[in-house]
Parts: C-alpha cells; structure tokens; sequence
C-alpha cells in the first residue's frame, strides 16, 4: 500500500504571490478555495483545480479527497468535468469526464466519453469507463467505442477486460476477454478477427473465437461457430455446430502456404 504523506499548498489565484513546491509536498491551485468536512472525512475543491504532487498531477472542475485522520492522510481523490490525471509513480496517464483514483487500492477508474488511459505499452479508450487496478494487476474496459491497442494487437469490443503482470518493470497483458454480442475485433500484424466472443492466454499463445467467426488471413476468409488460433505455431483451425457449416474463400487457389486445419 502507497501512503501519500504530504504538506499542502494552497495557492487562490487572485493571490499576487506564488509559492514554489518542495519535494515531499503537494501544491493545490483553484478558483474558488477549499470547503473541509471533518466529520465526513473529505474535503471539496472548486473550479479549474490543479493538484501537482511527487506521486500525480490532476486537473479538474471539482474534486473531492477523502482522508483518513488528516489532510495530508489521502485515501481516494473524485473528479469531475474535464479530468486529466498522470502519475510517474504509476506510469498512468488518463484523461476523461469522471476520474476515481483509490490511492490505498492503487485502483483508478475513468468514465464518460471520450475516456482514455495509458500504461508503458497498452493503450485504453472508451466511452464508458476504464478500471486499471495496479496491486491486482487487472483491467476492465466496458461501453461503446472500447479500444485496447499495443504493438502486437489492436481490439474492439464493448466488454474489454485481463489480467496484467510485470515483466522488467513493464505492465504486459497476461491474458484477456473480449465480448460484443455485435461484433468484436482482433487485428494481428497479419490476421483480422472476428465474432461476439474471444479469449486470449499469452503463455499459451493461443487466441479462441466463440460465435459468428470470422477470420481473414492473407487470401483465405473462413467462416465458423468457433475458431482457434496459435500464435507460436502460426496455424489455425475453425469448426462449427450441427447446423453450420464452415464457409472458406479463397482469392488465390495456390495450396503451397494452405497451413491451417479445418474442422466441420
């Protein structure tokens, strides 16, 4: 667990000084000062806030902090309206309508339209809302217009959600679920994918397709109820229930690079 311990700064704009920040603590800017609830244990701040700390920096209109005995003592930051967050400590960077950063947890969650967040090589984009939690190593991507993108993969899909393990200090996607009873995408530097359901497991290398698949590969287009693939192998299979058929087209007839199984 990450403690924030920190001073604070408050600087109002209409100030016609300025304080420099120190390591150690934590400068808040805002418009419209700070309201404390004891009792409740928050305390709120107005209008084009700016928080600027050694573990983040957050932008928003309005920001609530939750603390334990005091101030300095953060337990979860909520922000709204315009919200833009990033953290060294975290190697995070996000941006969206509402942000909820649990601090204790390691936990942030962004929503609204147009959301978006960056770890080392994984890339998230939704217009609903995005869950990184940092201790548990887990994602969870959930709306309209859900992305994941990183060097090796580019997906779609309204339900976007893995696990996540550090490899030299480098977060890297152990395995993933994709869901869209639409439509989902996969697209590899040489495969396009599709259909309402996939699972991906790196260790094993292996990609599976559940319902309305479709792969494309190079000249060959085939249809099934289930697909699987092999990334180490190169290889390929797609099968069907009792009442499909597995459909292939192929533009180019050459049998000589024909490397995937067909099973009906």
């Amino acid at each position: 667990m990450t403690k924030l311990i920190i001073f604070f700064l408050f600087i109002f704009v209409n100030y016609n000084y300025a304080l420099s920040r120190n390591i150690g603590e934590t400068e808040i800017t805002t418009e419209d000062g700070i309201e404390v609830f004891q009792e409740e244990k928050y305390y709120l701040l107005k209008k084009n806030v700016e928080i600027v700390s050694d573990e983040f920096e957050l932008n928003g209109d309005l920001v609530k902090i939750y603390f334990e005995k005091d101030l300095y003592d953060i337990k979860e930051l909520i922000a709204s309206t315009d919200v833009n967050f990033i953290s060294s400590e975290y190697n995070i960077k996000g941006k969206g309508e509402n942000l909820i950063f649990n601090v204790q947890n390691e936990q942030i969650n962004i929503t609204g339209e147009k959301s978006e967040l960056f770890l080392e090589t994984t890339d998230m984009y939704s217009d609903g809302s995005i869950k990184v939690n940092n201790i548990a190593g887990s994602f969870f991507i959930k709306g309209s217009n859900s992305k994941l993108i990183t060097d090796e993969i580019f997906i779609t899909g309204f339900i976007i959600n893995g696990i996540l393990v550090n490899d030299n200090g480098t977060r890297i996607i152990s395995q993933l679920e994709v869901q869209d009873e639409n439509m989902l995408s996969i697209f590899t530097e040489d495969t396009k994918m599709f259909s309402k359901k996939a699972i991906y497991d790196k260790e094993k290398s292996i990609i599976e397709l559940f319902d309305n698949v479709k792969i494309i590969r190079g000249s060959e287009i085939i249809t099934g109820d289930y697909g699987v693939l092999d990334t180490n192998k190169n290889s390929y299979k797609v099968s069907s229930n009792n009442s499909n058929k597995v459909k292939v087209i192929i533009s180019n007839t050459k049998w000589t690079n024909f490397n995937y199984l067909m099973m009906v």
